[in-house]
């Protein structure tokens, strides 16, 4: 997984001074500790993703369709303005997300971090790693498996707003009746990350059940 570039427009010289800057300017920020939430931006299959995490994991997982710039101003707001490209710090999640689109890894293994969410989204969210690769739950089985059943429509708004797609894997969760329902990332994503777990998906919801 590749790192999206720093400046398109810059020389290769210039690109080489950026670099080293923003290698000095890491290195000081951590020794400084001034540094809350670190992030970088990766190519993948589905478009761009940006990636941050705090001290305590992964926060944010963002496409490209929810414009990276109003992310990162968000989480200045609600988290810390204390804000560094960091790439290093995110290996593991880049890493990691490369042998998911390359099919080689069917569940992630990093620290994650939802304080963006409120407790019950949290719990919602939480309860997305325990489905399969390959399988989907409907909003329905959801609610219950948290405990409350009637709670469908604020599952599904828990999964709408599920701040670390992919790695918590909100798109294996669909309608009752086997239709995708609503996806951050878009429809074409969605059906794109449930092909790519079960090539078998072809677009009909309904066979993964």
């Amino acid at each position: 997984m590749t790192d999206a570039p720093i400046n398109s427009s810059a020389t290769g010289e210039e690109a080489q001074v950026l670099e080293q800057l923003g290698i000095e300017l890491r290195a000081k920020a951590q020794a400084g500790d001034l540094v809350d939430i670190s992030y970088r931006v990766v190519d993948s299959p589905v478009g761009s993703l940006l990636l941050a995490s705090t001290p305590a994991g992964l926060v944010r997982v963002a496409f490209e369709t929810e414009g990276h710039e109003r992310i990162l101003e968000v989480l200045a707001q609600k988290l810390s303005p204390r804000i560094l490209k960091d790439p290093a710090r995110l290996d593991a999640v880049a890493q990691q997300l490369d042998e998911y689109f390359a099919g080689t890894r069917h569940n992630f293994d990093v620290p994650l971090d939802l304080k963006l969410s409120t407790d019950f989204r949290r719990r919602v969210q939480l309860e997305l790693g325990m489905i399969g690769y390959g399988q989907t739950w409907s909003y329905s089985q959801m609610a219950q498996r948290i405990g409350n059943p009637k709670a469908v429509r604020a599952v599904g708004s828990a999964c709408a707003t599920n701040p670390i797609p992919i790695v918590l894997p909100c798109h294996r969760v669909l309608r009752t009746d086997g239709s995708l329902g609503g996806y951050l990332g878009g429809l074409e994503v969605k059906t794109e990350l449930l092909t790519l777990e079960n090539p078998r998906f072809g677009g009909a919801p309904g066979t993964l059940f």
